[in-house]
């Protein structure tokens, strides 16, 4: 069988490099359609002085701040000359961003396959295919990488890789990343420049980006990154080993992961702190009450750093303020995280951590 001849090599080049100047045109189409989320600010009256703000990040077209990063990673595998035309899309994921890669991937017509645990919630799984995308389940967590890589090479697809690529994927100085977007609506606010940004890591690509950026900016507001359960990143910011692994898997969905990832950037941190899952899962229901709608495990996991933060703040006698994500809404977790049988099923009890973070709201101290 004979070669194509340089010529139809160079006319098949042309046509597909037409086909990603076209795909980048789409995705910044549906960003300019989109505007950027909103920044609220939650009363707490116990603790005179001081504020917090949510980013939500919910309210993107996707619904979580997965959005954010599955745009970069496109743009990223687009201009580096890693996705055409046919090219099959493959990610590991514990469900928000292969959502959000699905949206993409559909936008752009392209076939995609979302590794995931087999204890990935029913709704993130119903909304991957609804963009079109197929779940490929895995019994453990941490086999979702070796997996995601074999099924991208026997399809001869790419395999997205949040987990190494989404700290160089985003532009920390600024191009509407999460930090200028929280730091520019911040700008006309009591106290523009907050003491914490508090945030949790799964890729470490939030962290990475928001971290960089205080510094780029010569910011002095500093990084609290939350941790949870299962999931090696407090010991490795303590201990800088990266080969610890963990033997299990996290329970709150987008943060937390068995073992280091490249894109975790430990340097950038500036403090962290570790929330037990039940205390995650007692703020998540605990904020959902002050907002009048359901939020995400995560952001549970995020609003119990910022309740120790703003206690030791008011102790100190410092004012200022404290902004953190609103990660994503809790209908996704319907049939896990508040579903009170589930939790029993579990073996987590909310109850003392529920009365405990309640009475911190309250009166404005920390108690236990």
């Amino acid at each position: 069988m004979l070669a194509a001849s340089p010529a139809a090599n160079n006319r098949a080049a042309a046509t597909d490099r037409d086909w990603v100047n076209d795909a980048l045109r789409r995705i910044d189409a549906d960003f300019n359609r989109s505007a950027d989320t909103h920044l609220f600010r939650l009363e707490l009256p116990a603790f005179p002085g001081l504020t917090l703000y949510f980013k939500d990040e919910s309210s993107h077209p996707t619904g979580s701040l997965k959005h954010r990063l599955a745009r970069s990673l496109f743009l990223y595998g687009l201009c580096n000359g890693w996705i055409g035309s046919k090219t099959t899309i493959v990610e590991a994921s514990s469900g928000s961003t292969a959502v959000s890669e699905a949206y993409f991937a559909r936008l752009l017509g392209l076939p995609f396959v979302a590794v995931m645990p087999r204890t990935t919630s029913a709704e993130k799984i119903a909304q991957i295919e609804f963009y079109g995308g197929r779940c490929h389940l895995v019994e453990q967590a941490s086999h979702v990488y070796a997996e995601a890589e074999r099924l991208a090479r026997d399809c001869g697809g790419h395999y997205m890789d949040q987990f190494t690529y989404s700290e160089r994927a985003t532009d920390w100085r600024g191009n509407n990343n999460i930090a200028e977007a929280v730091f520019e609506q911040m700008a006309h606010e009591e106290f523009p420049e907050p003491v914490w940004a508090v945030v949790g890591a799964g890729t470490g690509g939030t962290s990475a980006t928001i971290g960089r950026y205080l510094r780029y900016h010569r910011m002095k507001t500093r990084l609290c990154v939350v941790d949870v359960e299962n999931s090696v990143f407090h010991d490795f910011w303590h201990k800088r080993d990266p080969s610890l692994v963990h033997p299990k898997s996290s329970r709150i969905e987008g943060i937390g992961r068995p073992r280091v990832e490249a894109s975790f950037m430990p340097d950038v941190v500036d403090r962290m702190i570790r929330v037990p899952d039940a205390a995650s899962l007692a703020g998540m229901r605990l904020l959902s009450r002050l907002l009048g709608r359901r939020v995400g495990g995560s952001t549970g996991t995020n609003f119990v750093g910022v309740l120790t933060l703003l206690c030791e703040l008011k102790q100190a006698g410092q004012q200022g303020s404290v902004v953190t994500l609103l990660c994503d809404s809790g209908d996704r977790y319907a049939c896990s995280y508040y579903d009170d049988a589930w939790l029993a099923g579990q073996g987590i009890d909310i109850g003392p951590d529920l009365a405990r973070l309640t009475g911190i709201v309250n009166d404005g101290c920390w108690q236990g």
